[in-house]
């Protein structure tokens, strides 16, 4: 494949569908079929692009193992529209639900709004250096796992029942802050390495319950979190069972007749 704006088409497809991921020119050359002098400077290309358009940066990595991966970023007229869009969605009054609780399901199910909320977060943790993302089922699992597509990190799902499938677990019980009642929750020991640095992503904070027993588990397993990030945090309590958490939005009062949020 000889002709440049081709090379820079493939290139830029497979550099944005799998960010943080490291090609080295060697792939590009067997691929398209082109020298590695030609593949650097359709690489310079892309770079100033990206930066150009504010959708973030191509770095490039010397040495044997080295090459090039896309760090993405979203513009900052685009975040401001897409969380003035959720924060609409999210304060109309007919997803109020019995029992103060609000529906929020089609959101976390919508890929455009958990591609963007993922970007949002993806960006306050990229240079935490975390070897993996941990989320608790079920709600939260879309997002994390898009947070762990942006950052190329496995992602371990702690589930509130063990599964044969999952072989040897770890399990804590835990007072969840939004049922608020006693739960169990377990993590598959396949999924996580000792020593390793995590961060943990879910949809929802309420007293921070959850997030608490996560950590604690795995702390078990001398696992530091490097960063925790929800969608939406409770504004009540105040006093969290968790500390240094990151939210994109804050639900300030929800009611039988009003929702308020904002971004936090």
């Amino acid at each position: 494949m000889a002709n440049k704006k081709q090379r820079i088409a493939v290139m830029c497809a497979l550099l944005a569908k799998n960010p943080n991921k490291l090609y080295s020119l060697n792939y590009f050359q067997e691929m398209l079929g082109a020298a590695k002098s030609s593949l650097s400077e359709d690489a310079a290309v892309i770079k100033q692009v990206f930066v150009e358009a504010g959708i973030g940066r191509v770095e490039t990595v010397a040495g044997v193992h080295g090459g090039i991966r896309y760090v993405p970023q979203i513009p900052e007229n685009a975040r401001v529209l897409l969380l003035k869009e959720l924060t609409e969605k999210m304060a109309d009054t007919s997803r109020i639900l019995p029992g103060g609780y609000m529906y929020i399901a089609d959101l976390f199910c919508t890929p455009y709004y958990v591609d963007g909320m993922a970007q949002v977060m993806a960006e306050w943790f990229m240079d935490k250096k975390a070897d993996f993302i941990v989320t608790v089922e079920t709600k939260g699992i879309p997002l994390a796992m898009s947070v762990a597509r942006i950052l190329n990190l496995p992602l371990a799902i702690a589930r509130r029942e063990s599964k044969l499938t999952d072989g040897s677990v770890f399990s804590i019980n835990y007072l969840s802050g939004s049922s608020r009642r006693l739960q169990t929750m377990s993590l598959s020991k396949r999924m996580i390495k000792e020593g390793a640095k995590a961060l943990v992503i879910d949809d929802f904070i309420a007293g921070g319950g959850t997030i608490k027993a996560i950590c604690d588990m795995l702390s078990e397993f001398d696992i530091e979190v490097v960063g925790t990030g929800a969608a939406i945090v409770n504004k009540y309590p105040q006093k969290k069972r968790i500390t240094g958490y990151k939210a994109i939005f804050e639900l300030e009062e929800l009611s039988e007749t009003k929702i308020e949020i904002s971004a936090y």
